[in-house]
């Protein structure tokens, strides 16, 4: 019997328009990300989803719920921090452009794209893919003894480890990963 996690990032936020580091700052949906989560909404609408995930934070909620108005079978949503957008620290709130005319393109790129280098008070991404793969351990655990299908509506940053993880491929490539804000990622599992 085959289970389903349907993966996908929240729409597009205010923050991201802008060209600013979230991080766990709150920066709702634009128009546009509103959009975004009603196509992932109408590309999920025939599939079944038992249980949903989602962060604190209002974008992965909202986009979540529009997601959920076609599923009124999903009786669960959970919230885990642990697949929560990376912690940009010091960063969070600056825009992109400002770190790099401050601060140089190449210091911009250590703390934006590195593997293991955080930004000041932050986290790198191998802290993120730490979280998330203990998130994604207990998750497969839930869905083989439930078997049921799985939503999650994550972020940027936590679906690269995510995804590195379902589709078997490596550091390199997960840090040069663009997680598109109207697309959603399925991965089977036989429970």
């Amino acid at each position: 019997m085959k289970r389903y996690i349907y993966l996908f990032r929240h729409g597009q936020s205010f923050y991201n328009k802008s060209g600013r580091f979230t991080g766990h700052i709150n920066s709702g949906l634009t128009e546009r990300g509103k959009r975004d989560a009603k196509k992932i909404a109408i590309v999920l609408k025939n599939e079944k989803i038992d249980v949903a995930y989602q962060t604190k934070l209002s974008r992965s909620k909202d986009t979540l719920r529009a997601v959920l108005k076609f599923h009124p079978e999903c009786k669960k949503i959970k919230e885990d921090n642990r697949m929560i957008e990376r912690d940009y620290g010091k960063l969070s709130g600056k825009y992109h452009k400002t770190i790099i005319i401050e601060l140089g393109k190449e210091q911009y790129d250590i703390w934006h794209r590195s593997y293991d280098v955080a930004p000041p008070k932050g986290e790198s991404m191998k802290m993120v893919e730490v979280r998330v793969n203990a998130f994604i351990k207990d998750l497969l655990k839930f869905v083989k003894k439930n078997k049921v299908n799985v939503a999650i509506s994550a972020h940027g940053n936590s679906m690269r480890p995510f995804r590195r993880y379902f589709e078997k491929f490596g550091i390199e490539k997960m840090l040069k990963l663009e997680n598109p804000y109207d697309k959603c990622f399925r991965y089977s599992l036989d429970v």
